[in-house]
């Protein structure tokens, strides 16, 4: 029998490797759907679905590695990182999906939730004010218009696989629809800006970074108490305190 590998499980969902097959197992069936929708649209490689019975999905491995994940080392050659950026252009360039999806909440709703989160982190002793106050301005520049693009809406570097300099595909299209492609560009990046130029090489350059580090702020600043509540720790060396402490 196949060693069964937990790749990743919280109170939401929970992915399992079993040889070459992962298995997704999520009560939410909105996401489930979501994710099947949006990999039959995505323009670019996503795994295969094997089979779908709720609340499972299962797909088949991917050829190659990641990038890498936060707070570990990252991997990859200039042009592979490259690669990755021409995937997340061709990605953004596609006809977006007709519902909105984690980029693409409203500036309103963001701002609220922002600012209530920053009140808790600092109440509640999470992390210190100044800590706070300085991202939260860094954040602001990304609570501006944004024209609707496809996003993934959760484009870790470690849902990215590739195969030498050839981008064999990506994972985890749940929190996929219509947002602002620099949500996307600025999660790909967290913890790993020095990859950034060559990201950059593959995207094109007409990117505004200034929101790409308003996003990183604002991303980083909503994560820690959830985090934290599932387990992980985002106080860990390169990861989301560490890019919030960059910006100071």
């Amino acid at each position: 029998m196949d060693e069964v590998k937990v790749v990743v499980a919280h109170s939401e969902r929970a992915t399992l490797r079993v040889g070459d097959v992962f298995l997704k197992v999520d009560a939410d069936q909105a996401r489930i759907d979501v994710e099947v929708e949006a990999m039959s649209l995505a323009p670019v490689p996503t795994p295969e679905v094997l089979w779908r019975k709720p609340p499972v999905l299962a797909t088949a491995a991917l050829r190659g590695t990641t990038l890498g994940r936060l707070g570990g080392p990252a991997t990859g050659s200039p042009a592979a990182w490259a690669a990755a950026g021409a995937a997340i252009r061709k990605l953004h360039d596609a006809p977006p999906p007709p519902w909105p999806g984690r980029a693409g909440r409203s500036i309103d709703e963001l701002t609220k939730e922002l600012d209530d989160e920053c009140e808790l982190l600092v109440t509640n002793g999470v992390l210190p004010a100044d800590l706070v106050t300085r991202n939260r301005q860094v954040a602001e520049a990304a609570l501006r218009p944004w024209t609707p693009a496809f996003t993934h809406g959760d484009l870790q570097i470690a849902h990215v696989f590739v195969d030498g300099d050839e981008v064999t595909g990506i994972i985890d299209w749940s929190e996929a629809g219509q947002g602002d492609a620099l949500y996307d560009l600025a999660t790909f990046i967290l913890g790993h800006e020095e990859h950034l130029d060559d990201v950059i090489a593959g995207y094109g350059t007409d990117i505004d970074l200034d929101v790409i580090h308003a996003w990183s702020s604002l991303r980083s600043l909503l994560a820690v108490r959830s985090l934290i509540e599932q387990g992980f720790d985002p106080f860990a060396p390169g990861c989301e305190v560490d890019v919030l402490r960059s910006r100071m």
